[in-house]
């Protein structure tokens, strides 16, 4: 296994833990996440939209061809987090914008999939 392809796993295998726990928490109503989304004032059911978009994304991660995918969704996740912790949450959006960091990584090493995928997204439309 090259130094790439095990960075590659390690940084799958991290996220994977981190946003199942997270969207797993959601879901569950942890004290914690119903009070995030409460002050974030758009209703609970942005929890759960969130938490399966969390959920999903970090089972595209070990779809083959679908890696790509699921990086740039919870990329998106990331980058939207440390906007809420921005505008309205506080105190620290360097946590969202980390795990943002480790899933452009993960981006970047499966690059190779985003034309195929994006031709297959454009043929279908």
């Amino acid at each position: 296994m090259t130094l790439q392809r095990g960075a590659d796993v390690g940084l799958r295998a991290l996220l994977t833990l981190i946003f199942v726990a997270a969207g797993g928490a959601k879901l569950l109503g942890v004290s914690m996440m119903v009070d995030i989304f409460e002050t974030i004032g758009w209703g609970q059911w942005f929890r759960y939209v969130t938490a399966l978009v969390e959920l999903g994304a970090a089972a595209l991660l070990w779809v083959p061809g679908l890696n790509v995918l699921g990086a740039a969704l919870l990329l998106a996740t990331m980058l939207c987090g440390a906007l809420f912790h921005l505008l309205i949450l506080g105190p620290s959006a360097v946590p969202a914008l980390i795990l943002a960091a480790f899933c452009a990584a993960v981006i970047y090493v499966q690059r190779a999939q985003i034309e195929p995928l994006a031709a297959r997204f454009m043929a279908r439309s």
